[in-house]
Formats: structure tokens, C-alpha cells, sequence
């Protein structure tokens, strides 16, 4: 399971990357002409919404099933060591906050009703979600 886990969360990594962004660069065009929200649009957004909801859901469960998630923190010694600091709090925590703003920008753009507000509510959102997330890629690992 925990292997499965670990494979899972790499995966759907690359998927929540690329999804977001071709949402970012498609709501950025979207704004910049000047053109209607539509429902087409709205879902192109939501795809990379509930990518990034089953990469924090995956994630999730690999931190408390794994060796190296929340166990290092009861150990004491995660906050002398850079890469067990970033795997047992920077990773998760700035992960969390990136996906919140990635719900908030999805949330603000069915509430409003200009499309250029929709629009620079999806882009702003994840496109500031999208930098902490590839702040906090474990590279070393992850490309290993």
C-alpha cells in the first residue's frame, strides 16, 4: 500500500503540474481577449482543481502512513536537518496553503459575474498556488 502510495502521489504530481498550467496560461489568454466565461472554461478549471484535491488527498495519507511524514516530527531532530524538515513540515504545510488558494480562486470565479473577473480569479489564484507548490517539490527525490 505505502509503495502504491508513494507512486500515486509521484503521478498525479506531473498530472497537477501540467493541468495547472494550461489553466493558468488558458485563463490568462481568457482575460487578455477579453472573451466570455463559459461553462467550457469552468471546467477546464476544475480539472486542475480536483487534480490538485486528489494529489493533497494522496499526500495526506502518505504523511501519516509513511516513515518519513509525521514519525520524523515526533523524533525531534526534523528541525536540524534541511531535507527531514522538508519532508516532515515545509512540503505538507506549504502544499496545504497552495491548495487553498487553488479552492479559493476556483470558489471566487463561480461566485463572480464579470468573465474578466473569473478569469483573474482562476489565473491570480493558481498561478500563486502553482509557485509554492513547485517551491516545495522535494526535487532531490522526486527526480531521482
Amino acid at each position: 500500500m505505502y509503495l502504491g502510495l508513494q507512486h500515486l502521489h509521484s503521478g498525479v504530481a506531473y498530472l497537477v503540474l501540467l493541468a495547472l498550467t494550461i489553466v493558468i496560461i488558458y485563463a490568462l489568454i481568457g482575460s487578455l481577449s477579453g472573451r466570455e466565461f463559459t461553462e467550457k472554461d469552468r471546467k477546464i478549471a476544475m480539472i486542475a482543481f480536483i487534480l490538485s484535491h486528489i494529489q493533497l488527498l494522496a499526500g495526506l495519507i502518505l504523511y501519516f502512513v509513511s516513515p518519513l511524514g509525521f514519525s520524523l516530527l515526533s523524533g525531534g531532530g526534523a528541525m536540524s536537518d534541511a531535507a527531514s524538515r522538508l519532508t516532515a513540515l515545509e512540503h505538507p504545510l506549504i502544499n496545504i496553503v497552495a491548495i487553498v488558494l487553488i479552492t479559493i480562486g476556483y470558489s471566487r470565479a463561480k461566485k463572480l459575474e464579470a468573465s474578466r473577473a473569473k478569469f483573474r480569479s482562476i489565473y491570480m489564484m493558481y498561478a500563486i498556488g502553482f509557485v509554492l507548490i513547485l517551491s516545495r517539490i522535494p526535487w532531490g527525490n522526486w527526480l531521482s
